[in-house]
């Protein structure tokens, strides 16, 4: 109760701040995204919106099918093949991605006021609490100039034992759009703690506590006994993208039409372009586990230590791209534009220091034998060098088109090509802009040096794989009038790289193919409305790439207003996907292995919410896994061992000032 007062004084605060506040409310003007490597601006939608404000707090803000440890903040992995990303230079951030920035989904804004958008969502009782701040600060000095900031800061204490996660945000950007030059900065920090239990001992205890508790069904989910008491991993990392080009033109002026010698407006017009980018990331993973019998029992090896496990793993990389392009657009005869640039990486690893005998009489007793006959290596440094061009046409309706083009010359990178491109058209159909989109991917690609390359407590690995063939084409319908939206798309991949049933990376040297093609379908009737995403994929080895077959979100929800002022969704959704070979989660590297023993799935995952917007404040009430104990089984597992969180009631409000 105390909680929801809090809540209650929250809104009641910032609701009164957004009615009496004095001046005029200005809406951000626009927001974009960049695309590395030249810095190319995609408009971006700005999140101020009324509809699923609550998915905020729940598995469905990532996907329909999320394989996760359960609570906020923790690992998880997309099980929505064709909006996976693959794994990335430093593996331990993959299972974090929903959590944390990166250059794919950070945000610039042009306001013509200074804008804070805040935020705090909460939820569950005092034995799982769950907190989150998040701030974004956007302000123009001037129309060429502005500097931006964010925060996040969340913490969850998780609805099993030994499952908190704590993590906290932070960034700046800026940029400057000047006649001739060009400057897009942003920087972002990353400390994520995430407390690590194994799974639960039993899933009994979740399927059936009848037969373990003697009869008694009910259970606390804190309760519950957990594989590991004394692990967690940290996490923590930065990201700096500066992005800088100079243009090259001429001025066009337009003089009066009386007045010959009059100058009325003065445009300059950019021809071609210099471009330098410079992209700066660094890591560390942190694995610790103090309980030496649970390190025992939990992992098979141990190979550096008996006394508990304290793992530590680094990486930073700085690379620069340098451009030339001519712009698309300057008079009537330039359809198109074209680039060509050149990108230089430097990357360094540094790994567990192994100053242990690999074998003989030194070796300490009791350690597992070292698997190779040399040690790994735990400093490297990779230069890395590739050249490539890049064809854009982004005016007009009738042929929009992009297409870039990557080859590797120096270092690991040598061999590797990197080809992506999509070609679009619109046309009037029923009133509306009918959209065809179809795009494709080729991509020869050495593996990571972390995928061949590892030494730590547990798991020690060398290996020498090929390189990973990808060839992936697909199309997009898009039709606004029928509220529809398809997209098919196929994929065949070659030497791909997973973690087999033992946690270790390994390489499947046939070929895989995945099928996948999904449906977002909405209808409306009055106030009724209901939204849907089907998607259908196959994978043509599931042993290798396990998926579910058939996944839906769907969406049921009514859209008013109250007095003319308060808007108001009030809904329920759910997420089901079908039984599939769900991965496992490896705690000590924080990765995502195959197995082969037990089925997740077939269980509807349903949240009753109500969103409200009035003015600029924006506030949920959430009743997350409502269905528990009523609608499917209790068989709710999203991976072996890891439950869903059981059913809570959650809020969030969050307000949009105008300075």
């Amino acid at each position: 109760m105390k909680r929801i007062r809090i809540f209650i004084t929250v809104i009641t605060a910032l609701t009164a701040l957004m009615v009496c506040a004095k001046g005029p409310v200005v809406a951000p003007s626009y927001a974009w995204k960049v695309l590395p490597p030249l810095g190319i601006r995609e408009p971006a939608t700005i999140d101020t919106l009324l509809y699923n404000y609550y998915q905020l707090s729940i598995p469905a803000q990532v996907s329909p099918a999320y394989a996760t440890t359960g609570n906020l903040g923790a690992a998880g992995e997309n099980m929505i093949f064709m909006d996976r990303k693959p794994v990335g230079e430093f593996f331990f951030r993959d299972g974090l991605r929903a959590w944390l920035p990166s250059i794919d989904n950070h945000k610039f804004y042009n306001t013509r006021i200074p804008m804070t958008l805040l935020s705090y969502n909460t939820g569950g009782g005092k034995e799982n609490s769950q907190e989150r701040l998040k701030m974004i600060f956007s302000g123009n000095a001037n129309k060429r100039l502005q500097i931006g900031a964010n925060l996040d800061y969340l913490y969850s204490k998780g609805s099993y034992n030994y499952q908190a996660a704590k993590g906290l945000v932070w960034g700046l950007s800026g940029y400057y759009i000047g006649d001739r030059y060009e400057m897009q900065m942003f920087y972002n920090h990353w400390n994520i703690l995430n407390k690590e239990n194994g799974g639960i001992t039993d899933d009994l205890y979740i399927t059936d506590p009848a037969e373990l508790q003697g009869g008694v069904s009910k259970i606390d989910a804190k309760t519950i006994p957990t594989r590991l008491t004394a692990a967690h991993s940290r996490v923590v990392g930065g990201e700096l993208f500066l992005n800088n080009r100079y243009k090259v033109g001429y001025w066009h002026e337009t003089h009066d039409s009386v007045f010959t010698d009059s100058v009325v407006a003065r445009e300059y017009i950019p021809v071609s372009s210099f471009i330098w980018t410079l992209e700066y990331r660094n890591g560390r993973h942190h694995f610790l586990n103090t309980n030496t019998t649970e390190d025992a029992d939990f992992w098979e090896n141990r190979y550096l230590s008996l006394n508990g496990t304290d793992d530590r793993t680094s990486y930073w990389s700085l690379k620069n791209t340098f451009g030339i392009s001519l712009l698309e657009g300057f008079n009537k005869y330039a359809k198109a534009g074209l680039s060509a640039f050149a990108t230089h990486e430097i990357r360094k690893y540094t790994l567990q220091p192994d100053t242990i005998p690999t074998s003989g009489p030194d070796r300490p007793e009791g350690l597992t034998p070292y698997p190779y006959s040399s040690t790994v290596t735990p400093h490297v440094t990779q230069n890395l060098l590739w050249v490539g061009g890049q064809l854009t046409k982004h005016q007009g309706t009738l042929l929009n088109y992009e297409a870039t083009a990557r080859f590797g010359i120096i270092g690991p990178a040598a061999g590797e090509i990197d080809v992506d491109g999509n070609v679009s058209t619109r046309f009037r159909l029923f009133g509306d802009t009918v959209t065809i989109m179809a795009y494709g991917r080729f991509k020869n690609e050495t593996p990571a040096y972390l995928l061949n390359n590892y030494v730590s407590n547990h798991f020690i690995w060398k290996n020498d794989f090929g390189k990973t063939r990808s060839f992936r084409v697909g199309g997009v319908l898009n039709i606004p009038h029928t509220r529809s939206r398809v997209n098919v798309g196929i994929e065949n991949i070659q030497n791909y790289i997973y973690f087999n049933e033992k946690a270790l990376p390994t390489q499947y040297g046939s070929n895989v193919q995945i099928f996948s093609a999904s449906l977002e379908q909405n209808f409306k009737a009055g106030i009724l409305n209901w939204n849907n995403r089907l998607i259908l994929q196959t994978s043509t080895a599931e042993s290798v790439i396990p998926l579910p077959k058939f996944t839906v979100y769907s969406n049921l929800f009514l859209l008013f207003k109250v007095a003319r002022v308060l808007d108001v969704q009030f809904g329920i959704d759910c997420d089901y996907y079908t039984k599939y070979m769900a991965p496992g989660y490896q705690p000590a590297t924080m990765t995502f292995y195959n197995q082969n023993e037990i089925k997740c799935g077939n269980y509807p995952l349903m949240n009753a919410y109500i969103n409200m917007k009035l003015s600029k404040a924006r506030f949920y009430v959430l009743f997350s896994h409502v269905n528990q104990g009523i609608i499917g089984d209790n068989n709710y597992f999203s991976m072996p061992h890891y439950p869903i969180n059981p059913r809570r009631f959650q809020m969030g409000v969050s307000v949009d000032f105008n300075n």
